[in-house]
């Protein structure tokens, strides 16, 4: 059976957004690495994977309210919020949106500001996108996301990751492109409300979600620090798990989160039934 979601490890509550063409199975590498540390869900974004597919342009509004209904679902008040790529435009919008259910926010490899120049690039994709062979466009996006030596390391994974692109309902895909293309504006409109604490992570070497991006993010955050990885490019979940997770952990003991008495008796009985 094709699961929508998947909850593993102990520990604080901590919610994990793919990515545009992916699902939750993006984090299979990164997730062992928290569960020690974490109570870490993760689960297909709308359009993707298992969820209900997308019939029209794609509202940030309604991944919104799938986040609040997957927190509600996992009986948490409040968690640490993971996303990346399209997931982190997710995770800031909800981050402004309900910074009552936001205890840290972590935006990894997300677009900001695009200048000029990068805007026309992805609507270039974009356009391509409704046109192109899926095939192509899936070897163009692996070589972008991945770096040569990983691949060459790695083919099994990176073919994975392949198969779930070419996977995906054409409609709901194009829908969901439209609205990482087109929407790193919501970011910027939703900064300024972004109260907690939050990390910005980027490869040195994504030219999607570019370091330049990464600083001018953190820069716009009330309570922001940035990090970038020597010789990375965008699959930094999948290619450097061990510096994610590293980041991660380093933040969270920085950023202590108060314990919540209802939160902590649902992490315990899930952990008692793991």
């Amino acid at each position: 059976m094709t699961m929508q979601r998947r909850r593993t490890g102990c520990g604080e509550p901590l919610v994990l957004l793919h990515g545009v063409g992916l699902d939750h199975t993006l984090w299979d590498d990164l997730a062992p690495l928290l569960e020690p540390d974490f109570d870490v869900l993760r689960y297909d974004l709308l359009g993707h994977g298992a969820a209900p597919a997308l019939r029209g342009p794609a509202d940030i509004q309604d991944f919104i309210a799938q986040l609040d209904a997957e927190l509600d679902h996992a009986g948490w008040q409040h968690a640490t919020v993971l996303g990346y790529s399209m997931g982190g435009l997710i995770a800031g919008a909800y981050a402004a949106a309900h910074p009552e259910r936001v205890s840290r926010l972590v935006l990894l490899n997300t677009v900001f500001r695009r200048t000029d120049e990068e805007a026309a690039a992805v609507r270039a994709r974009l356009d391509a996108a409704a046109t192109q062979d899926p095939e192509a466009a899936a070897k163009v996006s692996l070589s972008r996301w991945f770096t040569p030596a990983f691949q060459a390391a790695r083919p099994a994974r990176v073919a994975q990751i392949e198969q779930r692109l070419l996977g995906n309902d054409r409609q709901s895909f194009l829908s969901a492109y439209a609205l990482f293309a087109l929407g790193d504006p919501l970011l910027a409109q939703a900064a300024p409300d972004i109260a907690c604490p939050v990390l910005v992570m980027t490869g040195e070497h994504d030219v999607g979600s570019n370091p330049r991006m990464t600083r001018e993010l953190a820069r716009a955050l009330p309570r922001a620090c940035a990090r970038v990885a020597p010789g990375q490019r965008h699959m930094l979940p999948v290619e450097e798990p061990g510096t994610v997770a590293a980041a991660l952990r380093s933040f969270a003991s920085a950023h202590p989160v108060a314990a919540n008495p209802a939160q902590t008796s649902s992490t315990q009985a899930h952990a008692a039934k793991a």
